[in-house]
């Protein structure tokens, strides 16, 4: 007979769950992947950009030819030409010895001789090698994620495949939290995770037969984290690998559990969106990030504009939005969907502090790339 699941005496503090969580985790191997299916993966170690564009090009049609070639040309004192010169469309190539597209009327061929009526200058209406892409350049720094701008590189540079690192997810969801399962799945590939998604019913054997680690980096399951009758997610867990902490001292979210099976982490997310958002960011990003491999994430420092007032014993996470150069409190604790929708940034109010007064400069993580 399976013990029903109850929380300790005693919440794990949140930074010392993580820390056991992490520890010895290590970035998965990079892959090689085309720039279609790379987009949002972060980065590995790229090759060097070859230079773009490859050779010199005209910018509009016109004729190619050499400005130290036509110093002192005008209609009062047009310069003969044994033969027409080469006519060029935008984007083509520059023919060798060029280095300058005058107009279509700057060159008169209506007479025995053609003959050229202006000047130019060297450079005019031609895009230089190199120009748009210096080579030697990465696409994109190692550890960074590959957003559109840096495919646009990489596609002009004619790369075929791009170094990455792409964490294989797994979301198990239990309870029916398909609101919740989407969110987190919707959030996971957006932050470069390749994600297969499994249904399980909400007893021991069911969840712990879902919790397959052969084929994933990092096992998410979705609800059943409680201490009702049919809470099994966490047993499971145990069952199948090794519980590292059951009840986490975070606002929202304490139901939330850590684990291992095998090698691979697994976090039990509540189901209720709000504190699966928050043990989402707080817990299982972290384990995605390293993962992948990625820098530090983009955080934003802004004074308050009121307030935090928070409990001790209890990390607790804070929704913001700028306000005329500062942070305003969107939620605390309490996260409705709207506000998480609405939120700019997050920030999460550490459990040894009280808060911060008015006024303190925080660094908030950014919600919107």
């Amino acid at each position: 007979m399976v013990t029903a699941q109850r929380l300790p005496a005693s919440l794990t503090p949140l930074d010392a769950a993580l820390a056991a969580v992490l520890r010895d985790l290590v970035p998965v191997q990079p892959i090689e992947l085309p720039p279609a299916d790379a987009l949002r993966c972060i980065a590995a170690e790229m090759p060097a950009l070859r230079a773009y564009p490859p050779h010199d090009v005209a910018v509009g049609d016109g004729w190619a030819m050499r400005a130290n070639d036509l110093v002192g040309a005008s209609s009062y004192a047009p310069l003969p030409l044994a033969a027409l010169p080469v006519w060029v469309e935008a984007g083509a190539a520059m023919p060798d010895g060029t280095d300058c597209v005058v107009d279509a009327d700057a060159v008169d061929s209506s007479g025995p001789l053609p003959q050229v009526l202006a000047e130019a200058i060297l450079g005019q209406r031609v895009r230089r090698a190199g120009s748009d892409i210096a080579a030697g350049g990465p696409v994109i720094a190692a550890g960074e994620p590959l957003l559109p701008r840096g495919l646009l590189l990489a596609r002009a540079a004619g790369l075929d495949l791009l170094l990455v690192r792409r964490p294989r997810l797994r979301i198990v969801n239990i309870s029916n939290g398909e609101l919740t399962a989407q969110l987190i799945a919707d959030t996971a590939q957006f932050a470069g995770a390749a994600i297969v998604c499994a249904e399980a019913a909400p007893d021991v054997t069911a969840i712990a037969n879902a919790l397959a680690a052969h084929d994933c980096d990092l096992i998410i399951t979705i609800g059943g984290t409680g201490v009702g009758r049919s809470d099994a997610a966490v047993n499971a867990i145990a069952t199948r690998g090794t519980l590292i902490a059951h009840g986490i001292a975070l606002q929202p979210g304490r139901t939330a559990a850590v684990g291992r099976i095998h090698a691979t982490p697994v976090v039990a997310l509540p189901g209720a969106p709000d504190q699966a958002f928050a043990a989402w960011w707080a817990i299982a990003l972290p384990l995605l990030d390293r993962l992948s491999g990625r820098r530090p994430r983009q955080t934003l420092a802004l004074p308050l504009e009121r307030k935090i007032a928070s409990g001790v014993g209890m990390a607790e996470v804070v929704l913001l939005t700028r306000e005329e150069g500062s942070w305003a409190t969107l939620a605390i604790a309490d996260l409705s969907l709207d506000a998480i929708a609405r939120a700019e940034a997050l920030l999460i109010v550490p459990g040894a502090s009280e808060g911060f007064a008015a006024g303190t400069i925080v660094d908030a993580y950014m919600l919107r790339e």
